[in-house]
């Protein structure tokens, strides 16, 4: 008896299913829901990202982050989050020096917290130097574990203040 010979890699065939689906919208034929504009800006804030946003980022990709799905540079009313997990209403964002004390910032926040996204703040540095304890925070947040806002040294954490309704250019 002649056994089936088995494919090398473990990739879906290239006919319909998964394939299909994995396309952007637009390949499909589809109108997406974003736009254009910030498709565009998405995408040159991913390919300018530093090095600690990727760091972390390799972090959260993949649902590897105790299986909660992560988006990098969401748009959110007029502003991008560095993170999102959109089923979670979390925004993860990483901070140079630049942002110490920023009113910018400040209003980006409270915009995400009136649109339903509770807001963690961490140092670049701290995502490079401490990989871990930014990753446990992130999933203490994510299991509700946080549960007021918080202003420490290496991280600000900003409750939503309103579940918004209306789902913002997601």
């Amino acid at each position: 008896l002649r056994m089936p010979s088995r494919r090398a890699s473990s990739s879906p065939p290239q006919s319909g299913g998964e394939v299909a689906r994995a396309k952007r919208e637009t390949e499909r034929g589809l109108q997406s829901r974003r736009s254009p504009k910030n498709i565009a800006r998405a995408r040159e804030l991913r390919d300018g990202d530093n090095f600690a946003e990727a760091v972390l980022w390799s972090e959260l990709k993949a649902k590897k982050l105790g299986g909660y799905k992560f988006v990098r540079q969401m748009p959110i009313g007029p502003y991008f989050a560095d993170f999102a997990s959109r089923g979670q209403r979390l925004v993860v964002e990483m901070d140079g020096s630049q942002h110490a004390e920023s009113d910018y910032d400040r209003r980006r926040d409270q915009f995400m917290q009136e649109t339903g996204y509770s807001v963690l703040r961490f140092w670049s540095s701290d995502a490079l130097k401490h990989t871990t304890r930014v990753c446990d925070t992130i999933l203490a947040a994510l299991n509700g574990r946080l549960v007021e806002d918080t202003v420490a040294s290496d991280l600000r954490f900003a409750m939503a203040t309103a579940r918004s309704s209306v789902r913002s250019a997601e």
